[in-house]
């Protein structure tokens, strides 16, 4: 995961750690990684983590956020680069977003699902459910229970993830499509009708 070591002496955590989403950083202990010193404002830069990286926003602050010297609103961070906040340096080890989700084990690999007669799915680990989901990477599939979903702190969801592989997943329909009559049949049935039609007309002929 996204890591910053704090450099400056005297400062009493000396690692950020980034959750996905946004992470305050400030002098107020309502911060999510409150750094005590006077010339870090109460709340001084936000650190976004998400799939593709990490952006530092500052947040109006009195003495600044600086990236490798040079004064920013908002930027990407690489790793290796330095961050200053008022006096506090910081240095960026690592930008890597990484979601660890348990895997089931190998020795309890579910059987393969079962087809209904409508053509729909049976989910391999949830046999009174339907299939409803298929990984993208594995092409597992799944009911809306077996997926692994990441949220927001207000509950908005920003990743659904496959429990096999951690790959993500999209959304399929319960049943295939209905295969569509072949030409013979559509002719089949034309007939059928037909010969339906006539047999009315006769029985009610006096």
């Amino acid at each position: 995961m996204a890591k910053l070591l704090i450099e400056t002496p005297g400062i009493e955590s000396s690692l950020i750690e980034l959750k996905l989403g946004v992470n305050r950083v400030g002098r107020d202990p309502d911060a999510d990684f409150p750094i005590l010193h006077p010339t870090v404002s109460s709340f001084h830069c936000e650190l976004i983590l998400k799939e593709d990286g990490v952006m530092i926003r500052d947040l109006e602050s009195t003495n600044g956020t600086f990236v490798d010297g040079r004064q920013i609103r908002e930027t990407r961070l690489s790793a290796g680069q330095r961050v200053r906040l008022g006096d506090v340096e910081l240095f960026v080890e690592s930008t890597d977003f990484k979601v660890a989700i348990p895997l089931f084990a190998s020795t309890d690999l579910p059987a393969p699902p079962v087809v209904l007669s409508d053509g729909s799915l049976v989910c391999p680990r949830h046999r009174e459910a339907r299939v409803t989901h298929r990984c993208t990477q594995c092409k597992e599939v799944m009911c809306d229970d077996c997926v692994h979903r990441l949220r927001r702190k207000r509950g908005k969801i920003i990743l659904m993830l496959c429990p096999v592989c951690s790959g993500p997943v999209e959304s399929i329909s319960a049943a295939p499509p209905r295969r569509s009559k072949s030409l013979l049949e559509r002719f089949a049935e034309t007939v059928k009708l037909k010969l339906t039609r006539n047999s009315h007309v006769k029985s009610d002929d006096p």
